[in-house]
């Protein structure tokens, strides 16, 4: 039966770039065209469709271009090329996304929104600065750069390098909710929060961007649950949520509850950094409200819609 529920759907890095490729447009949008085939069958089904997406190779690439030209022209901080990745990525989408549907008699159109996310001045993230972005400098390069700008804090990472690391706070606020949610009731399918938001304090009645890159899946549940969403989706490279995964013993997680999960989390079965963020944010989503929060691989998206893939995490188990 057609569907008029709101679905939130988080794209991982693997809907944009594969492994072993170097990012040139042309492969970024071939997997781009591919990904939207699934995102369509949604649209084709009567969900109202917002997408989420990440940026992490992206504004690597975009950090290291005006690195390479800061001589020639100045470089622009963080947050900047954070907007900057949102705005291609979302024009990637938009374009495929629409080609398909109307190669499926779809008159639907695809908005990007160029989306700012509110986050606490005082969160401990700024205190301890802990993700990485950005090239690798040598020993004498880490030097230099502390010396010319000792607001940056440059950290060894894991003998490959050095690299600048950025605090990682936790969203609060989708600034431009209302409107994306407007965008939703009137037909338009919607590309929003990419690569976690744009990180923006708010000061008085100011608001100001600030270096730190959000996660992208804890930025896309306060999306969906701020919209008002039934389903959210985390799509990722591996078929869902694993107990001891990479070990012979591992067991896909198939149905679930926010209280179990965050049992396992307890025992240590998810990998920070990794499936631990997605962990969290099918959590927080179920617990404020959501009615369903699915973890799958990107190719499953329709099966994992339809319960056939990925897991699924309910307010009770079924």
């Amino acid at each position: 039966m057609p569907s008029n529920e709101i679905v939130v759907v988080a794209l991982g890095g693997n809907a944009i770039l594969r492994r072993g490729e170097k990012g040139a447009f042309e492969e970024q949008y071939r997997n781009v065209c591919r990904t939207v085939e699934r995102i369509a069958d949604l649209v084709q089904d009567g969900y109202r469709v917002v997408i989420t997406h990440g940026n992490g190779p992206q504004v690597g690439a975009t950090l290291l271009r005006h690195e390479a030209a800061k001589n020639i022209v100045p470089p622009f901080p963080l947050d900047v090329c954070g907007s900057e990745t949102q705005g291609f990525i979302g024009y990637m989408i938009q374009q495929a996304l629409r080609n398909e549907l109307k190669k499926r008699g779809l008159d639907k159109y695809v908005i990007t929104v160029v989306t700012r996310v509110i986050v606490d001045a005082d969160d401990e993230a700024f205190k301890n600065p802990t993700k990485p972005v950005g090239p690798f400098y040598t020993k004498e390069e880490a030097e230099k750069i502390r010396s010319q700008r000792p607001d940056l804090v440059v950290k060894e990472d894991a003998g490959r390098g050095y690299r600048r690391v950025v605090p990682s706070p936790d969203p609060k606020i989708i600034a431009e909710r209302f409107a994306i949610r407007a965008l939703v009731d009137n037909g338009f399918v919607v590309v929003a929060c990419g690569g976690g938001g744009i990180p923006i304090v708010e000061e008085g009645t100011q608001a100001r961007g600030v270096e730190a890159v959000i996660d992208k899946d804890l930025a896309g549940q306060r999306l969906a649950t701020l919209i008002g969403a039934s389903v959210f989706v985390v799509l990722t490279d591996v078929d869902g949520a694993y107990l001891d995964y990479g070990t012979p013993k591992q067991t896909m997680i198939k149905q679930t509850t926010p209280q179990q999960l965050e049992q396992y989390e307890k025992e240590g079965h998810f990998k920070e950094g990794s499936m631990s963020p997605k962990i969290t944010a099918a959590v927080r989503f179920v617990q404020n409200g959501g009615k369903r929060a699915i973890i799958a691989e990107l190719s499953k998206l329709t099966e994992a819609m339809h319960e056939k893939s990925g897991t699924h995490v309910t307010r009770t188990s079924t």
